[in-house]
């Protein structure tokens, strides 16, 4: 295959999934990681795509927002090893708020039955695993809800969160990284992220490693404003230092 096919192949790719790595691309077309490297460097200069760490994003597409069915079923594993991971960060007898996103949803799901907390949330779908537990006080963060994510957001969402202080957030992000901190596609439910960090006492980040590097419309935060990034083993030991060099600290589940 030439180049040029190959590059062609590779955008068809990438508007279809919304993301390639280089990883996968290379074995797929039986090429050095390298080759690909190049390849999306000249999708890149021609304006087609737009590198982030590891891989492409279609250009433009700084908005693409994956629906709920499928972040369910995206690194099912590696979510699940991150919130058995987020466990041994509940407050005793404290007060949490978890923020609407899969992993946060697999992090409720997960809650032990003898568990005493106060639990705060805008996400329909976390609230609802959560309604039955016998050991939780559950608050429910009204306002509009977006369909995409079941997430409650705009005004009420945020003044709910203005007058109110937790122990810990777990908050989600659809991309994170050194240098464009957090990010996410949609503006309001930056704002009620924004709003939910500066509620809690301590923040910790729930965030597979295909995120790392990726970035969205809508910024909401620093990586420094993360007192703890969850994530797994798929980020690198070297992108983990950099990360706690500035002031992160990092568990690789």
């Amino acid at each position: 295959m030439y180049a040029p096919e190959r590059q062609q192949e590779i955008l068809r790719l990438a508007r279809d999934s919304g993301r390639v790595d280089v990883v996968s691309l290379a074995e797929e077309f039986q090429v050095t990681a390298e080759t690909i490297r190049r390849d999306l460097k000249a999708l890149d200069r021609a304006g087609l795509v737009r590198r982030v760490h590891g891989g492409a994003i279609p250009a433009g597409r700084l908005d693409f927002e994956p629906d709920l069915a499928e972040r369910e079923t995206t690194a099912a594993d590696e979510k699940d090893r991150i919130a058995k991971a987020a466990l041994a960060e509940l407050p005793a007898d404290g007060t949490l708020i978890v923020d609407a996103g899969s992993t946060a949803a697999r992090l409720a799901g997960s809650l032990p039955v003898e568990l005493s907390l106060t639990v705060v949330t805008h996400s329909l779908p976390i609230a609802a695993r959560l309604a039955d537990h016998p050991g939780i006080q559950l608050h429910l963060v009204g306002g509009r809800v977006r369909h995409r994510t079941r997430a409650a957001v705009d005004a009420w969402a945020l003044r709910a969160y203005a007058e109110i202080r937790a122990d810990v957030l777990f908050v989600a992000a659809n991309g994170f990284s050194a240098e464009h901190g957090l990010t996410t596609p949609d503006l309001a439910e930056a704002a009620v992220k924004r709003a939910a960090m500066a509620a809690a006492r301590r923040v910790v980040l729930l965030a597979d490693s295909s995120k790392h590097g990726q970035e969205h419309f809508a910024r909401f935060g620093d990586l420094s404003d993360v007192d703890l990034l969850i994530t797994d083993s798929g980020l690198s030991p070297q992108d983990a230092a950099e990360i706690e060099r500035g002031g992160t600290e990092v568990v690789r589940a």
